[in-house]
């Protein structure tokens, strides 16, 4: 589905520069924004590849699993049917640190293999469990201690304080958060009583 709207808005893009007149501006902004592209991604791999490195240490150190127990009253309420899985929860803490840390990129892979796992363990054939739903949502709404790619961002582009995001984003983080959580719970209900 979702190539079809890069589809639709490449076409609707080419379309509005032919009757506006406008073609060799979009085609100088495709160049530019291309190179612009792979200038970021740069000066992003770096601060990426370090905290990767550090969460590739944290679990072969043992880290993950204090984290793990750390996080482990917060995971029975979240995972109550997975809490005693550590090989399913050491994925889940070392995806919840890196969000944490404000790392959405590096959190991405070990997102992945969490759902992986879970999936593993999960009854349902090609339906997501409950489980799975609510560590998406917990992902997608992380909290972010130190808005790291953020901060790394604003500097990219200039900002003299880049980590004046701090507050602001705790509190963005921690309502989004909630509101999720909340909504889950509250349609898990709602479909459980539906069945």
């Amino acid at each position: 589905m979702i190539n079809y709207i890069w589809i639709g808005l490449i076409v609707f893009s080419f379309i509005a520069a032919l009757i506006n007149g406008t073609f060799s501006e979009l085609s100088a902004s495709i160049l530019s924004s291309g190179l612009e592209a792979v200038e970021l991604c740069i000066k992003l791999l770096g601060v990426l590849c370090l905290w990767s490195g550090l969460m590739n240490i944290a679990e072969k150190s043992g880290l993950t699993q204090l984290i793990s127990k750390l996080f482990s009253p917060l995971f029975a309420l979240l995972f109550p049917k997975l809490k005693k899985n550590k090989h399913i929860m050491s994925a889940v803490s070392m995806n919840i640190t890196a969000n944490l840390l404000g790392l959405g990129n590096a959190a991405t892979p070990l997102g992945i293999e969490a759902m992986k796992r879970m999936k593993e363990v999960s009854p349902l054939d090609k339906t997501a469990s409950n489980e799975m739903i609510r560590f998406v949502v917990l992902n997608t709404a992380a909290l972010h201690i130190f808005p790291t790619t953020v901060a790394v961002l604003r500097q990219a582009y200039g900002s003299a304080n880049p980590f004046d995001i701090i507050v602001p984003a705790w509190i963005a983080s921690a309502a989004t958060l909630c509101c999720g959580l909340l909504m889950t719970k509250l349609l898990e209900r709602n479909y459980g009583k539906n069945k």
